[in-house]
């Protein structure tokens, strides 16, 4: 039964079928806290360039990207790249940030990533690919396990098909633990429905092997009625986790047969933007953390009854008294919050 559904990525052992996934630009630590703190079951840093990682430097800013939590525990790190060399330095170096299970992007579709023959580029050169997984998997210790995130396919040729099912396959086959399927191609990027049926058919095809699904989570309904329909192992909730971690406690709640909870009330989001914004402050320091909470706070803005001119007031934000100044306009007075699960973001990021 899917409410008694548990998930497990190798050895890490998952409370819940409900994490969250590796998001550019936006799943840093405190992020993925959030998320955890609101039910996620495990969470994944945003995608870090290998050689990014290898090098990474003493600097605040630097540092901060592959910074780990002691409470996020098992939390993922997530690798893209282009070159199989540069890809075992880089895993061997999270493991030593912290980060417990490494996972490998073959899915990202933004035009300079494939560019540059990383993410869902890869996707076609299944040889280049499958390498990368062993040099993975045999440069971190036999605990540590490896995932791999990927799209359904460049495109909807058959030869792409053909090519997914290799390195699907091949993946296994090299030591992966999981792996996550986001059901759209690397052509559609963010464009059109994603194909459950198609999740629901790579699902039946690996039988035992662990299968997350990925695209259109937009709702904890959404998150339930994937497990149900496909019958994935788990559900990898990314752009309808930014500025709404109460999705991960929502779809708890439907998984065990209780009511929905209704969407947070404004002085919800209101303690939530301010223990955001605390979080990133530690993290990056003050100064950094108001120019980096923008862009959290304007997708959390979405939940507000008055969603256009509270992301509007965030977006004029240039001084953190400005931040509280918005705060103490909008959501001085509790009431209600907004259900916006079905508007779709847009936002292009690897995912």
């Amino acid at each position: 039964m899917i409410a008694e559904k548990r998930l497990s990525i190798g050895g890490v052992q998952l409370g819940s079928p409900v994490v969250q996934a590796a998001l550019s630009g936006y799943s840093d630590l405190p992020m993925r806290v959030l998320a955890r703190r609101h039910g996620a079951a495990y969470a994944v840093c945003e995608v870090l360039l290998d050689t990014f990682v290898t090098v990474v430097g003493t600097n605040r800013r630097n540092l901060a990207r592959i910074a780990v939590a002691d409470e996020e525990h098992p939390v993922g790190g997530q690798l893209m790249g282009a070159n199989p060399d540069d890809f075992a330095p880089a895993a061997r170096r999270l493991v030593e940030a912290g980060f417990d299970v490494i996972d490998i992007n073959f899915g990202c579709p933004v035009k300079k990533v494939l560019g540059r023959c990383r993410g869902g580029y890869l996707l076609g050169v299944p040889e280049t690919a499958l390498e990368i997984v062993s040099r993975v998997r045999d440069a971190v210790p036999a605990g540590v396990p490896v995932s791999l995130k990927m799209r359904r396919g460049i495109d909807d040729s058959a030869e792409s098909a053909d090519k997914f099912w290799t390195i699907f396959d091949g993946a296994f086959e090299r030591g992966v633990a999981a792996i996550t399927v986001h059901g759209r191609s690397v052509r559609q990027k963010y464009v059109g429905p994603s194909s459950w049926e198609f999740l629901a058919a790579v699902k039946r095809h690996a039988g035992e092997r662990t299968v997350l699904g990925s695209g259109d989570l937009f709702s904890a309904e959404a998150c339930v009625s994937m497990l149900e329909r496909t019958g994935v192992d788990g559900v990898s909730v990314a752009r309808g986790a930014i500025g709404n971690p109460w999705i991960f406690g929502q779809t708890l709640e439907l998984l065990a047969g209780r009511p929905l909870p209704p969407p947070p009330s404004i002085h919800g989001q209101r303690d939530v933007l301010r223990e955001h914004f605390g979080l990133s402050a530690a993290l990056h320091g003050e100064d950094l953390a108001g120019r980096m909470m923008r862009k959290f706070a304007i997708k959390y803005s979405r939940l507000h009854p008055e969603p256009i001119a509270v992301r509007d007031a965030f977006v004029a934000v240039t001084v953190n008294a400005e931040w509280e100044a918005v705060l103490e306009r909008f959501y001085k007075i509790d009431g209600p919050g907004r259900d916006a699960s079905a508007e779709v973001d847009e936002t292009a990021e690897c995912e």
